[in-house]
């Protein structure tokens, strides 16, 4: 747990994350149970550690949480679904979609394929199958991503870079197949799936057909 967490936490329940606030040393000491010196203290640490914003007005300085302080409440936030949503299984729900065909381009790519075969224990046909992650389950995707995956190293082909990816093993109605994530993303709500099959064609699939993907977060 970060040292930070009870500050932000409070900051955010007061609506921190949405826009800024107006809030005294004082009162968050008073929200805190802590002394107005030492809640001062505190915002000085956050502002230094770039968690918090702040605007000073005449009378009350204005607070709003940064992007790298919702990161931090994220990290904590998975640490406790593990905790009390413990399992082996994340299940999303989504709908087929169609990508632009640059999936394909880059599995296909052999310093990835060889990797792919020998992580995953399987050669993926060249292409991917995209799903609209259901805005509900969104937040799962956090949950998968604080798991440890199998590492795809990025390489360089003809002068081109091609950067980490992240696997995590999967099931869609028990074939078994691959959800990735390149490591520099940050958020989506759409995955990349990919199987030795081609998925659209061995489950007939189409745009806009409903799919249950279960990612295997012990593997």
């Amino acid at each position: 747990m970060s040292k930070y967490s009870s500050s932000l936490r409070e900051l955010a329940l007061l609506g921190a994350i949405d826009d800024y606030i107006s809030i005294s040393s004082r009162e968050l000491g008073d929200a805190l149970e802590m002394s107005q010196q030492t809640a001062s203290k505190k915002i000085l640490e956050l502002l230094e550690e770039k968690l918090i914003t702040r605007d000073l007005g005449a009378r009350k300085q204005r607070i709003k949480i940064t992007s790298k302080g919702i990161e931090d409440m994220k990290k904590e936030y998975n640490q406790y679904r593990k905790i009390f949503e413990m399992t082996d299984i994340v299940t999303l729900h989504g709908s087929v979609s169609s990508g632009m065909g640059e999936g394909g381009y880059y599995i296909c790519q052999n310093g990835y394929m060889k990797q792919f075969e020998s992580e995953l224990g399987f050669a993926p046909f060249q292409g991917t199958l995209n799903i609209q992650i259901d805005q509900e389950d969104v937040g799962r995707l956090d949950l998968i991503r604080s798991m440890e995956g199998h590492l795809i190293k990025g390489f360089s082909s003809n002068g081109r870079s091609f950067g980490n990816v992240i696997a995590y093993k999967a099931k869609i109605r028990n074939i078994d197949c691959a959800i990735v994530i390149p490591e520099r993303s940050h958020y989506m709500d759409t995955v990349e799936v990919i199987c030795q099959y081609h998925l659209r064609r061995t489950l007939s699939l189409e745009d806009g057909d409903r799919i249950e993907l279960k990612a295997i977060c012990s593997e």
